[in-house]
């Protein structure tokens, strides 16, 4: 009896709420598809700060630690160099990842009408 009362009462929600969910008039449309539009260019740009930010502070502790592991063992030093290049490239893949995004939302612009 509680599964078929809850069952009804979100399908009469669901009633409900539907015109919430229409389509806007054109007008209306283009004005949220600007502001939109300017939102994610905002976005993309607080991301690419972030991104370069603790990127760059994530390759400093990378290159300090690589740094120290060969001061506290030279015969090491090959290993710990090849180590850190790829820690030093995957790193730097994820900032250019989050480059490739924001030119994508700056240049693209994917809210175009």
């Amino acid at each position: 009896m509680k599964k078929t009362f809850l069952t009804m009462a979100l399908v009469l929600a669901a009633g409900v709420l539907s015109p919430a969910f229409a389509q806007e008039t054109g007008a209306a449309a283009a004005a949220t598809a600007g502001i939109v539009a300017q939102w994610s260019i905002i976005t993309a740009g607080f991301a690419l700060a972030f991104a370069a930010a603790f990127g760059a502070l994530g390759q400093g502790k990378a290159v300090s630690a690589a740094v120290e592991g060969i001061a506290r063992n030279p015969s090491a030093a090959g290993d710990i160099r090849g180590s850190l290049i790829l820690g030093l490239v995957l790193i730097e893949s994820l900032v250019i990842y989050v480059l490739v995004i924001s030119f994508l939302l700056f240049f693209q612009n994917p809210f175009r009408g």
